[in-house]
């Protein structure tokens, strides 16, 4: 694909990307605010899992996203400021369901 075509074909796609979120909280006072901006951007949000791991008094998500970079990247560091919450993302290759 030349780089002409490709550049079309991001603006066709609208830039997003898709990604997995991975975030371990071990301070539940971060819940509350985590949650609300997760809220925030949920229009990029595919898909949620979490898991209360009880037994290490952690919880456990992963987030499926479709947004633009910036955006992902923005939430994770967002995320990832807030107090006792690890955040890491992994992007797919593919930007769109055609490309």
């Amino acid at each position: 694909m030349s780089l002409r075509s490709y550049a079309y074909h991001q603006e066709e796609c609208h830039g997003t990307r898709v990604a997995v979120m991975s975030i371990i909280v071990e301070n539940q006072d971060s819940v509350e605010r985590l949650n609300g901006l997760l809220h925030d951007y949920g229009e990029y949000i595919i898909g949620r899992m979490g898991i209360p791991y009880r037994q290490k008094k952690i919880n456990i998500l992963s987030i499926a996203l479709d947004a633009p970079q910036d955006t992902i990247s923005a939430l994770a560091g967002k995320l990832g400021n807030l107090k006792g919450v690890s955040v890491k993302t992994a992007y797919s290759h593919v930007t769109c369901q055609n490309f």
